[in-house]
């Protein structure tokens, strides 16, 4: 059975060096994500929506190998010291616990 999970985040940036802030937040966690077996797909700038109501600066998926693998970096001492880069980037987010779907 496969675990793995995928979180979409969809950020909505301060106005004031947010994104800034943010880029800064990514090189931090990037080797945490490695450490549990995570990696973070290209992230995608929405142009229009063209149904329904969404429209964050930036939207991403980071892909983990289990629930396990996110639970252990987000309570990490080191993951506790650089979160504070996400909060003060951050206006507004949406985290999703995902998991694949068969489509058959």
């Amino acid at each position: 059975m496969d675990e793995t999970i995928y979180m979409l985040n969809a950020l909505w940036f301060k106005k004031e060096g947010g994104k800034e802030k943010y880029l800064e937040y990514s090189a931090a966690i990037a080797p945490l994500l490695k450490e549990v077996g995570g990696e973070q797909a290209p992230g995608f700038q929405p142009d229009i929506a063209l149904i329904g109501d969404f429209d964050p600066d930036v939207f991403f998926v980071v892909k983990y190998p289990n629930k396990e693998a996110f639970k252990t970096m987000a309570t990490s001492e080191a993951y506790a010291e650089i979160a504070h880069l996400r909060e003060e980037a951050i206006e507004k987010s949406l985290l999703i616990r995902c998991k694949a779907y068969d489509w058959n």
